[in-house]
């Protein structure tokens, strides 16, 4: 088994790699989560900051790091590439826009969730993913998501939440991007 260890933007990042089916994925592909790090923010993604992450990760037995965030309101995924600026030897996955919309992507959780058949064509379109969310959920059962979108994060994944399942779907595409890396 290859060590792996995930820098994650935020803790949103962080509960999806945590999570028992994300370790499947990893298990499954001959990979196994040595510790996932939430750099609280986008903000501290940036080199001066990412070089203890990664050494923590190292310390902790990682051979193979990866950084997952957003893309939020950068201009393109190059941009947030370049404003990381990682070392070659880390893999940067970025969720477009935001990795809520995975959640979007998801359409066996929510379906699942709803009670009905639902699909959601363009989640990476979406400018705030969870805003969409609240408002499908709204229209979909009468009540909104929970408090916050960590409460959120929480149950959609306790409700069956994959990554594969949001990478099967035809247009989140960073969420094949992560699977492809894991495999590569």
């Amino acid at each position: 088994m290859v060590k792996v260890g995930f820098i994650c933007e935020g803790e949103t990042e962080k509960i999806i790699v945590d999570s028992v089916d994300f370790k499947n994925i990893l298990s499954s592909n001959n990979l196994q989560l040595v510790n996932t790090i939430d750099a609280k923010g986008n903000g501290n993604l940036l080199p001066k900051n990412i070089v203890p992450f990664i050494e923590s990760l190292k310390d902790n037995g990682a051979e193979k790091i990866f950084i997952l965030t957003d893309l939020d309101e950068d201009v393109c995924i190059t941009k947030t590439k370049e404003r990381i600026n990682a070392p070659e030897t880390i893999v940067v996955v970025i969720a477009v826009k935001q990795v809520e919309a995975w959640f979007l992507a998801d359409s066996i959780t929510l379906s699942k969730m709803f009670g009905k058949e639902f699909h959601f064509d363009f989640p990476e379109n979406e400018n705030s993913p969870i805003e969409k969310l609240r408002d499908i959920f709204v229209t979909q059962t009468g009540s909104g998501i929970g408090p916050s979108k960590l409460s959120f994060a929480k149950r959609i994944v306790k409700e069956g939440f994959s990554v594969s399942n949001a990478a099967n779907h035809p247009n989140c595409n960073s969420a094949k991007y992560l699977l492809s890396k894991l495999i590569s």
